[in-house]
């Protein structure tokens, strides 16, 4: 279980650096600190996915508490105002924090009194529930709670100003509305109380007010407005019995359910399935680590619904929260491991045939912008995931149906890539391999663009995008097989394309060129890229395929990779040598991104070189001891989840989103791929 006492609760740089996340499988979520302090724009307690699954629009920012017990006030909220001035310090009053599952737990402690209270989001919904439970006292309890709303985009912030909401009484809250045409949303309440013959009761009272100059501190870190205010709606005031429950809603619904007790139930029985059925889904005779447990409550929360365009209803990943959207790149290499490490192949399934129906010239979409209907395709690597993410999917299944419908849309894909699609993306029939990019666009993993300025633009034929393109080559021989169709086109590419990745071979320096045949020339700069052409499967001599590398070529990867880019986190995108190389993450946007693949660290990558590392010297223990760091991860910045990126100078401070769909995805494929 990961929970703190008073050593981290009551010590605010540490209780405001440990995030919380949950998350309701259409694109909503809440998030915060265990302080209970604002520190990004992107917390709150609902961010309501109005176009799921985007349009996340924060509607609850906070519900701030002051309990009155035995004549004494007691602040239970935690505000950093404009200035550094820290009022109230509620965080004091935090005896302890625990994850049950994903659901977030406070119990507040002064005097005789234990006060719980428990957050989580309803599965298919916008709609929180906050649940107060009075566990001990020996008198009753008042407790007072200040609704401090909103209705903006998330990656903004507001100046109230002059702006008023139409808040209105209805039967047991509160109906508001930001403005016409805003969609409306409801803050209720309901006590179950422990004593039917001394029923507690609950008084709304509209207030109207705005509380302005909220503090933003990671946002100033990060270069951007570090001030938000919020309206005060209204006051919720009441009285709690000794054993009492009281559940407050927060939903853009008309009539939510309001019975917090069976609400919460029916979360954890959620949360106990995912588990059951990965524990199902694992070999009977293997001890699974309880913290990967918690990574499979973690990889359901990146998985969202998506309408498409006839309206029926597909499925998709979040790439990361609090800011990301749904990516296609990092939905084809998160699938496996959020979907079949946990034993929910079905889910896996509809995410292929979901993106299946935006493929266009051979290309994958990139990402799906807010607000927008078009995709966007700036993409090379996306599509060439997509057919490891087949494999994988076939592989654990042996769903030959799926694989069938799919193979002419596969075979498709070829063919643009062997005549050309977008952005130059084609294959060079003097060396096989395929070539991308043209000025002004970023189609690689590494994709950092500021305005104009595209940090790494890697134009030519970056290491992966071939090993990748090689791969997929090889695994349409191994469909095509399965299917009793054709094979030998694809053979005989894969052989060219496997004689001419042996150029990105450097023999002095023992290690792979990250680029070739780019404007200035091949770029020798070591990057963790060349990993993937030992790690994947068809790449290290599997399937009856040539590796791309002779043994003592994988193991001098392996080794030179160990010895200069890899951390307790993951690999850095650039070695410390390098002139370019930045080792602290952080600033302004350009200062970010200029930063972002050029020695950041990315959690995602450990995975693949735990593989490597595997497949090359087949000590499943040792290969494993590199992911075993993010159990104490877990503990860190997103509690129960794992972060984006790292600086990459020590103590590697976890920086970017906080929950990233890769870097779980790949600890949990890989855990169980090592064996």
């Amino acid at each position: 279980m990961i929970e703190f006492g008073r050593e981290i609760c009551g010590h605010l740089p540490a209780a405001e650096q440990r995030e919380w996340l949950v998350t309701n499988g259409i694109g909503g979520f809440a998030a915060g600190t265990v302080a209970g302090l604002l520190t990004r724009c992107y917390h709150g307690l609902l961010l309501a996915a109005l176009e799921p699954p985007a349009g996340q629009t924060l509607l609850l920012a906070k519900l701030d508490g002051l309990a009155r017990y035995r004549g004494e006030y007691h602040p239970l909220a935690t505000n950093r105002w404009r200035g550094a001035a820290i009022a109230p310090q509620g965080y004091r009053e935090i005896e302890h924090f625990r994850l049950e599952g994903t659901i977030p737990t406070w119990t507040y402690a002064f005097a005789d009194v234990q006060l719980e209270k428990r957050l989580w989001l309803a599965p298919g919904y916008n709609t929180t529930y906050i649940h107060y439970t009075l566990a001990r006292a020996s008198s009753p309890l008042d407790l007072s709670l200040k609704a401090l709303v909103n209705y903006r985009d998330r990656h903004q912030t507001t100046q109230g100003g002059d702006w008023t909401m139409a808040v209105d009484l209805i039967e047991r809250g509160l109906c508001v509305q930001a403005f016409a045409g805003a969609t409306p949303f409801y803050l209720l309440a309901d006590i179950a109380s422990h004593d039917a013959n001394d029923a507690s009761d609950a008084w709304w009272e509209i207030v109207g007010d705005w509380y302005y100059n909220f503090d933003l501190a990671v946002e100033r870190y990060r270069g951007l407005s570090d001030r938000d205010d919020h309206f005060h709606a209204a006051s919720l005031d009441v009285r709690l019995q000794p054993g009492d429950c009281l559940t407050v809603v927060a939903s853009t619904e008309k009539s939510p359910d309001l019975d917090g007790v069976a609400a919460l139930a029916e979360r954890r029985h959620y949360e106990q399935k995912l588990r059951d059925r990965w524990q199902a889904s694992q070999p009977s005779t293997v001890e699974q680590p309880a913290w990967l447990g918690q990574l499979v409550l973690a990889a359901d929360q990146f998985i969202v619904d998506r309408t498409l365009p006839d309206g029926t209803v597909g499925k998709t990943v979040i790439a990361g929260y609090p800011w990301f959207g749904d990516w296609g790149r990092d939905t084809m290499i998160a699938l496996p491991g959020l979907t079949l490490a946990t034993g929910r192949p079905e889910l896996a399934r509809t995410i292929l045939q979901t993106f299946a129906r935006y493929l266009d010239q051979g290309m994958l979409p990139n990402l799906f912008p807010d607000g927008k209907t078009e995709p966007q395709y700036n993409t090379v690597d996306a599509i060439l995931w997509y057919f490891e993410a087949v494999r994988a999917y076939v592989a654990t299944s042996q769903d030959q149906t799926l694989l069938r419908e799919l193979f002419p849309k596969l075979q498709a894909v070829i063919d643009w890539h062997c005549r050309g699609t977008r952005y130059q993306i084609q294959r060079d029939p003097s060396d096989g391999l395929l070539h991308a990019g043209e000025p002004g666009v970023q189609l690689t993993w590494m994709d950092a663009k500021v305005d104009d300025w595209v940090v790494t633009p890697r134009i030519g034929k970056p290491v992966e995008v071939n090993a990748l393109w090689y791969h997929a080559l090889t695994l349409m021989v191994q469909f095509a097989q399965q299917l009793g169709e054709p094979s030998a086109e694809y053979e005989q590419l894969a052989q060219q394309a496997a004689v001419g990745f042996k150029r990105f071979w450097q023999r002095d320096r023992h290690y792979c060129y990250d680029l070739l045949d780019g404007p200035d020339g091949d770029d020798a700069s070591l990057r963790p890229n060349q990993i993937f052409a030992v790690s994947l499967p068809a790449l290290a001599g599997g399937n009856n395929a040539l590796p791309l590398l002779l043994p003592p070529e994988q193991k001098s990867v392996v080794d030179t990779v160990a010895r200069t880019l890899l951390t307790s986190h993951g690999l850095r995108s650039l070695a410390p040598e390098h002139p370019d190389y930045i080792g602290i993450y952080g600033g302004d946007r350009r200062r970010r991104d200029g930063a972002y693949h050029q020695g950041t660290v990315w959690g995602w990558l450990l995975g693949h070189f735990a593989q490597a590392h595997w497949q090359v010297y087949g000590d499943a223990a040792r290969a494993r001891s590199f992911l075993a760091p993010m159990q104490h991860h877990l503990r860190a910045a997103g509690l129960g989840t794992l972060s984006e990126i790292f600086d990459g100078n020590p103590p590697y401070q976890p920086r970017g989103a906080f929950a990233q769909a890769w870097t779980v995805a790949e600890v949990l494929r890989v855990w169980q791929t090592i064996r």
